[in-house]
């Protein structure tokens, strides 16, 4: 069992892997669990999960710093980034972060033999490269190393530019504090640094965008009235970003319902300077500058095979291996790395 930010963790083991899989809190768990027994025993109705969902839209909102009114929501990264990279005419010039997680580049690489150019570019040159691209789409931390995108440059040089911003915050959002909404698009998958079960995720869209867009999997419930909406024509669909919304995974919300309100309810400094913290710690024990991310990454050769040995879960990302801390961490875990690789 562990503690961390008021919360347990049922974890006997260092767990060092969030960038691939999120450890829910306990309180977490018991929400999927109690909506799973529900849904087990018959006594689960749709409507039980309208609220949750709306509280988890919410709460994303509250994280990305935007409203929640411009948030539509979907089961993962690349569907919700595929309805924007539709509606890109032929010509449009957009640029990626080379190397970055392909849920982020691939939904507009699909385009290209339609008329769309994709180019990659270094993760740095990509704030003084944006204001010559019709769209720049970019994860604002790297999920392979860790890297973090210059928001701060990147907003200066798309100032007053028609250049649209389309960060993806899946390995940022949760313990990498800042002010996202000035961006077009800002999108995250709950089951990494938001604790939620795979099949959740959400993207805050601008307004200049949204009306830009095609509602691709229109709905029931992305209708204006959901319960008129079920059956036959003519569609009215919400008037917000809600018009985007996919129907929703029901068990996953449930448990996102509990996790992003209580992410959110955290001190941000706090958790960035913990979870940084760590990792930096580690990066100086093995003879490396602090980078200031909480997903690091080192080759570590034959080493790599210690680690799991020694019971640490971590991950192997372009041949090195990657470690993610988080709320459940502590110097323990630093040290246990430290001793399983001496």
């Amino acid at each position: 069992m562990r503690q961390g930010f008021g919360a347990e963790f049922d974890l006997d083991t260092t767990y060092l892997d969030t960038a691939a899989v999120g450890l829910p809190p306990r309180h977490v768990a018991e929400a999927v669990r109690n909506t799973s027994e529900a849904w087990l025993s018959g006594a689960l109705y749709p409507s039980d999960l309208d609220e949750p969902i709306e509280i988890a839209r919410s709460a994303f909102a509250d994280l990305a710093g935007v409203d929640a009114g411009s948030v539509t929501l979907g089961t993962s990264t690349s569907q919700l980034l595929g309805t924007i990279a539709a509606a890109l005419p032929k010509g449009t010039r957009v640029i990626a972060t080379e190397g970055d997680f392909t849920s982020v580049s691939y939904p507009f690489a699909a385009h290209v033999p339609r008329g769309v150019i994709v180019d990659e570019m270094p993760l740095e040159e990509i704030p003084s490269a944006a204001k010559s691209a019709d769209v720049v789409v970019s994860s604002v931390v790297q999920s392979a190393d860790g890297r973090i995108l210059d928001l701060d440059a990147l907003r200066e040089n798309t100032r007053n530019t028609e250049t649209k911003v389309l960060l993806d915050a899946t390995q940022s959002l949760g313990w990498l504090d800042g002010f996202l909404g000035w961006a077009d698009a800002v999108v995250a998958s709950g089951y990494k640094w938001l604790l939620s079960p795979r099949g959740c995720a959400w993207m805050s869209l601008s307004n200049s965008l949204a009306r830009e867009l095609t509602p691709l999997g229109a709905s029931w419930f992305a209708g204006k009235n959901r319960g008129d909406a079920l059956y036959g024509l003519p569609m009215e669909l919400a008037e917000n970003a809600r018009r985007f919304d996919s129907s929703p995974a029901w068990i996953p919300n449930a448990g996102a319902a509990v996790a992003l309100p209580w992410l959110a309810g955290l001190d941000r400094a706090q958790v960035r300077a913990h979870c940084t913290g760590l990792a930096d710690e580690l990066r100086t024990e093995l003879g490396y500058e602090p980078r200031g991310s909480a997903i690091v990454s080192f080759d570590l050769g034959d080493k790599a095979t210690k680690l799991s040995d020694a019971g640490i879960r971590t991950s192997t990302r372009n041949g090195r291996t990657r470690f993610a801390f988080y709320l459940h961490n502590d110097s323990r875990d630093v040290h246990r790395v430290l001793d399983a690789l001496a």
